[in-house]
């Protein structure tokens, strides 16, 4: 999805920073603004960064810090050892991320050796970050990600009650003006 100067503003009030080398919108949230943004994967100063699907919206990312809190993360890791087909499930979504961050690369003309073979949130073997399997399954679609499926599905309708930032990214004071 193309980048329109709106949803840099957007990104920027959501991240309370200015968003690093975006490569795309990964997912736009029903409200209007963009939730996921797709990252190449070395960054403009060089770095590499293995976060291809960066979860931008702050009351979805909050919401997932909760559930993190719970134990989620502990639990999931656990069941991933239990069961073989959700492992299995586990290890395509691996291989789904890498492979998007690998056509990027390649679109880009970019070289990222350093992280060769290393998705993120803890995939292929274990749970470490719900944020980036919920942005998987937010960009990628459901069924590629099981847990990052049972992330949304934990979160429900998150966007109800309005945008977390307005669309332009700008805050409306209590007077109505806009302030910059």
């Amino acid at each position: 999805m193309s980048i329109e100067p709106d949803d840099v503003h957007a990104i920027e009030a959501q991240l309370g920073r200015v968003p690093r080398s975006i490569h795309e919108i990964g997912h736009r949230c029903p409200c209007g603004n963009p939730d996921v943004v797709t990252t190449e994967p070395r960054l403009d100063d060089g770095t590499p960064f293995p976060t291809t699907f960066y979860l931008t919206c702050p009351r979805a990312a909050g919401m997932i810090g909760t559930l993190e809190a719970s134990g989620l993360m502990k639990e999931m890791s656990a069941r991933l050892e239990e069961d073989p087909e959700l492992a299995a499930a586990y290890r395509a979504a691996h291989e789904a991320y890498l492979a998007a961050r690998t056509a990027i690369a390649d679109e880009k003309g970019q070289s990222v050796e350093e992280i060769a073979g290393i998705s993120a949130g803890g995939m292929p073997d274990r749970v470490k970050c719900l944020h980036v399997l919920a942005g998987q399954s937010l960009a990628q679609g459901r069924g590629v990600n099981p847990l990052g499926d049972e992330v949304l599905d934990l979160l429900g309708d998150w966007w109800e009650s309005g945008p977390c930032v307005p669309r332009d990214g700008r805050s409306t004071t209590s007077s109505g003006t806009q302030d910059g």
